[in-house]
């Protein structure tokens, strides 16, 4: 639950509530100095200041020790337009604080508002009576990270205020469901042999990596999860479509593909995270969330059966080097940093405390 008192005109619908995530983050960021603070959340470091705006930590469940942020979820302009958000200053983030002169921007993209089988109606439309909270029919409605409130009949972002009000580029209402496969393999020499880093001497791990055509950031190949899809099906349709280019493969290339993907995603597997995801197209009123899974394959013999090729959504598809140089989309950069403490790769050259820089 929320800390704090709920306001007046808000009510929470009874649900269920979940783990807010695989990982807990314990870190109490609040009371450590800016510096170092910034330090310790790997999924913000070396991004360009044009792309990031300051943390604003927020406790979501008091229960849990979790801090959540918005860094991506208050930038301007909003994805595909350019609609500015209304400036949130840090100390105003935090939904417990009051902010009687808060006026933020509404907006929900024509391509949402004409209607596809993938969005929501509007929420005052006739005959839409959305089940928050809980599973509606075949849309997913709960959160992973619990129950969220709903206030005047919208739902209301768990983290916190945006500057942006409506759904913007998100179909639902609420918690927005992602499924992101992080397909990893060791870095290897042309005799087979492991690659080290020469610094760390840990070895090398890559992922396979798509360059997103909306917005040209590399990012992991996921995507949304149908209405009545299973996450574990979710994981592996986007993998084929984003990665293998399956949507375009004849029915004979497709029974191949199937069966190569099927042996690797129904092998031993990570789930990396589970919850609430930083992402520029979130606001006020919809959101995104994620369960992140790592798909490993250890001796490379699956994935060299599997010839990468860029596909729906992917403009560029390839494996890459893990290091905390990356600069990846949305939260990104930190599924892929817990997976390299997972499988003991190489991360930072770095060697040094964390906050002593």
């Amino acid at each position: 639950m929320l800390a704090g008192a709920l306001p007046a005109a808000a009510v929470v619908v009874p649900g269920f509530v979940r783990a807010v995530a695989v990982f807990s983050f314990t870190v109490a960021l609040s009371a450590q100095p800016a510096r170092c603070a910034l330090q310790r959340r790997p999924f913000l470091r070396n991004f360009s200041a044009n792309c990031w705006s300051h943390p604003h930590p927020v406790n979501m469940f008091n229960s849990h020790n979790v801090k959540f942020y918005h860094s991506k979820a208050l930038t301007s302009p909003y994805p595909g337009s350019r609609v500015e958000r209304s400036h949130v200053p840090e100390d105003k983030v935090d939904w417990q604080i009051e902010w009687k002169d808060y006026n933020p921007v509404e907006y929900t993209a024509t391509s949402v508002l004409a209607g596809p089988s993938w969005a929501d109606p509007q929420i005052n439309d006739k005959g839409f009576s959305p089940k928050f909270n809980e599973r509606d029919g075949e849309v997913e409605r709960r959160s992973l990270n619990g129950l969220y409130v709903v206030e005047n009949g919208r739902p209301r972002n768990p983290v916190g205020r945006t500057g942006l009000t409506g759904r913007g580029l998100l179909g639902r209402w609420g918690p927005n469901h992602a499924a992101d496969p992080v397909v990893t393999r060791w870095k290897r020499d042309r005799s087979g042999n492991k690659i080290a880093h020469p610094v760390t001497g840990k070895n090398i791990l890559q992922f396979v990596a798509i360059k997103r055509r909306d917005c040209g950031e590399w990012a992991i190949p996921g995507g949304m999860v149908d209405p009545g899809e299973k996450i574990s099906a979710t994981l592996k349709r986007e993998f084929g479509e984003e990665a293998l280019n399956s949507l375009q493969k004849s029915p004979e290339e497709k029974a191949e593909l199937e069966k190569q993907l099927h042996k690797l995603f129904n092998q031993e597997h990570f789930v990396v995270y589970r919850g609430y995801v930083d992402d520029p197209r979130n606001t006020d009123n919809a959101w995104m969330e994620t369960e992140a899974v790592n798909y490993h394959d250890e001796n490379g013999e699956t994935m060299d059966n599997l010839p990468l090729e860029a596909g729906d959504d992917a403009g560029v598809v390839k494996w890459i080097d893990i290091s905390e140089k990356l600069k990846l989309y949305a939260s990104h950069s930190y599924f892929i940093k817990l997976v390299t403490e997972k499988q003991g790769a190489h991360w930072s050259e770095d060697h040094g405390p964390e906050c002593c820089e």
